[in-house]
């Protein structure tokens, strides 16, 4: 684990090289809200993998509360298979779901970058056609995820250091996994091989894009949500909460949509495909094969 943080982290590249990773991934970021401007209708992949996660995972506790009897102390109770096997299924559910929608949008992206005509449906068939490549991948996902948690509550204050850096390194390594499963026909084990690849690659660009995405948020997290607060606030203290949540989902899911075409743009360039509105210079510096 030490030695792939090295890998990722440690190049050959000087101490400028490194901010002007950072910088093209700033611009990168940028770049793909041009793309999403362009592409409106790609909001709504975020809009129904978000409605479809609260509307199953709600389902899934009724059912897990029902089955606990609706009793506090039974569903407190760590340890036992049975929740652990709801652990299980909550993840595979997850990770299944953002998966699914995630892929029929850089399936749009592809198309759109390869000047095709871009449709909703088109993503969702898409996304259909590789229905047993992305429950192989939950699986897997939801395998390692259950196993990390298991470890964590199960160990002392070291276990859960270690889980954490784990949980961490997982997340860089999986970066690009949806493409490379999408489009490079690999099992869940060899996609984790790959994503993690296409990482070292482009480890400076993705960290300044994702730093580049969260900053904007936080940003816009001040500009919208604190007046939307104190707006609904003055009309009542509810409305206040519903118009500042609504806010916040209308953000999360612009941000959403934005993060997956970046990764869609960086995935195709690195496979020596075109990408519109990304500056081709910088693509003939930064997107090289190494």
């Amino acid at each position: 684990m030490i030695s792939y943080i090295y890998d990722i982290f440690i190049t050959k590249t000087d101490f400028m090289s490194f901010f002007d990773r950072l910088s093209n991934g700033w611009t990168l970021a940028i770049n793909s809200f041009k793309v999403l401007k362009e592409n409106k209708q790609l909001i709504v992949f975020p809009v129904l993998s978000g409605i479809s996660l609260v509307l199953i995972m709600g389902s899934f506790v009724l059912v897990f509360l029902g089955v606990n009897g609706w009793s506090d102390e039974n569903v407190e109770d760590h340890g036992t298979v049975g929740n652990y096997l709801s652990l299980f299924l909550f993840y595979l559910v997850n990770y299944f779901i953002v998966v699914f929608f995630n892929m029929g949008l850089i399936h749009c992206t592809r198309l759109y970058f390869r000047g095709e005509e871009v449709s909703i449906n088109a993503g969702l068939r898409f996304s259909l056609s590789r229905i047993s490549t992305i429950l192989s991948w939950a699986v897997f996902a939801a395998t390692v995820g259950t196993i990390l948690r298991i470890i964590q509550e199960e160990s002392g204050i070291i276990g859960k250091i270690i889980t954490g850096i784990i949980g961490i390194v997982w997340n860089i390594a999986t970066f690009f996994v949806v493409p490379v499963i999408a489009y490079e026909d690999l099992g869940p084990i060899a996609a984790f091989k790959r994503s993690s690849q296409l990482m070292k690659q482009k480890w400076g660009e993705s960290l300044g894009a994702t730093f580049s995405f969260g900053l904007i948020q936080f940003l816009a997290m001040i500009v919208l949500i604190i007046p939307l607060f104190f707006i609904g606030n003055m009309i009542h203290p509810i409305g206040g909460i519903a118009l500042a949540l609504m806010g916040v989902f209308i953000i999360a899911t612009i941000f959403s949509a934005a993060q997956t075409i970046f990764v869609s743009a960086v995935y195709h360039n690195i496979n020596d495909e075109p990408v519109k509105h990304f500056n081709q210079q910088m693509i003939d510096g930064l997107f090289q094969k190494k």
